[in-house]
């Protein structure tokens, strides 16, 4: 470590020589290139240790050096009294005062550190690292100390106006913080007021949501009970007339019929898909875990949905599943399923819909329904699964539908922790994906 060079020296034998170490360290902090409010700093932590040594101990002296060869350069002041005979007056209550004055340096400076404390010698030294200008351009000692010997020091009534005109500048200062921080103050009661205001909105606005959605769910829920009961009526005359259990029909009459059995048929669907988003909704939905044989599971939906294929250019293939038991609502996932593929022979003019368990790892049980179809662009993917959305094509204007299978099977499958999504390109098919957990949700 480069050496400090010593700049000054100032002898601390009366009260007025405190008052010149007072002086001496703000006129050296101003030659540095200190700020004011950094000279201020300095003349006061260096004053109150001298005053303090002052009154301990005879012989004291403050001495002032530099470091300017290192880099950040540093201003060191020392304080040192030491003389044989130790002062009477004062000494007892110069100890607490030198706690403080050291508690006031070490706010001020950047170091203040006790070399030495005995009733014998008393020695302090406390640095501050130069200002940044000052720090990259080369110190003239010579220079400097010429300066201090041409700068007299001032009489104790001078300095005495000098602290008073430091003290109003520091209270100004401090008032205009004072004012600055009550108009943020003030800015920020106005933020939290317009901000308590907007969360009472949201809170008023949810709870409208909230009170709408009941009411939907309620709306939902009581339309479809009291559409069920006639739609069952409808669909069972219906069949009786189709059946000919009172008498038999002219073809006219049994199109006609068939006409009413195939609306009140669209219509008994629509109703069971409203109660049921209704019922999720309002949580009403349980799920009953059990294990289900997904090979089973295949054959009852093979079963149930083959007579769609019938007269129709359509293949409708279920992929051998190897032996795999899920833990899960069979209720669900087969009206999950079952929604896929009714989707997918109803939008495939010709080819085949597949469908299949894939091997996505242990932990998760995926099933796929691919289509040779319409397919679906990009831009309606996410479309599909919003209730009552349907794309524009002229085979759905032909193939009716609610909108609604699509989003109660994504709510569906989240109820059984798993998630529903699609592959699909325009005019080359769709895949559409129900991945479950392999163990329970």
């Amino acid at each position: 470590m480069m050496p400090f060079v010593r700049v000054l020296q100032v002898s601390i034998a009366s009260a007025p020589d405190v008052v010149a170490v007072r002086q001496r360290a703000r006129q050296i902090a101003g030659l540095l290139q200190f700020g004011v409010q950094d000279q201020v700093r300095i003349a006061t932590a260096v004053s109150e240790v001298a005053r303090c040594a002052y009154g301990r101990l005879a012989g004291g002296r403050a001495t002032f050096a530099v470091n300017a060869q290192q880099q950040p350069a540093q201003l060191r002041v020392s304080i040192h009294a030491g003389a044989a005979e130790r002062l009477a007056a004062g000494a007892e209550g110069a100890a607490s005062q030198l706690q403080e004055a050291l508690v006031t340096a070490r706010r001020l400076m950047d170091d203040c550190t006790v070399l030495s404390d005995t009733p014998e010698e008393l020695k302090v030294e406390m640095s501050k690292t130069l200002p940044p200008a000052q720090s990259r351009e080369p110190l003239d000692l010579a220079r400097l100390g010429a300066r201090l010997a041409a700068t007299p020091v001032q009489s104790t009534y001078s300095e005495i106006e000098q602290q008073n005109r430091e003290l109003a500048q520091a209270l100004a200062e401090l008032r205009e913080r004072q004012d600055d921080l009550l108009e943020l103050t003030r800015e920020l009661e106005d933020t939290n007021r317009g901000v308590v205001a907007l969360y009472a909105e949201i809170e008023e606005k949810a709870e409208r949501l909230r009170k709408a959605d009941e009411m939907k769910s309620r709306f939902l829920s009581n339309t479809s009970h009291e559409l069920r009961t006639p739609l069952s009526s409808i669909r069972a005359l219906t069949t009786l007339l189709l059946d000919r259990m009172d008498g038999p029909l002219t073809d006219e009459q049994e199109r006609q019929v068939a006409f009413i059995a195939s609306a009140a048929s669209d219509l008994s669907e629509l109703v069971n898909d409203l109660l049921d988003l209704a019922k999720i909704e309002a949580g009403k939905v349980e799920v009953t875990l059990a294990p289900l044989q997904v090979g089973e599971m295949f054959s009852a939906l093979k079963g149930m949905l083959r007579p769609l294929t019938r007269n129709a250019p359509v293949e409708l293939v279920f992929v051998e599943p190897p032996p795999t038991v899920l833990i899960s609502d069979e209720g669900k996932v087969t009206q999950i399923l079952r929604n896929f593929i009714s989707n997918a022979l109803k939008f495939t003019e010709q080819g085949q819909v597949v469908v299949q368990l894939l091997d996505e790892g242990a932990q998760r049980i995926t099933f796929a329904v691919t289509d040779t179809g319409i397919g679906i662009s990009a831009d309606n993917q996410q479309l599909i699964f919003e209730e009552f959305s349907q794309i524009e094509h002229p085979l759905q204007r032909r193939a009716k539908g609610t909108g609604l299978g699509l989003p109660l099977c994504r709510k569906l499958a989240t109820l059984l922790g798993g998630t529903v999504d699609v592959c699909s390109a325009e005019g080359e098919g769709s895949t559409f994906y129900l991945r479950l957990p392999a163990a329970s949700p």
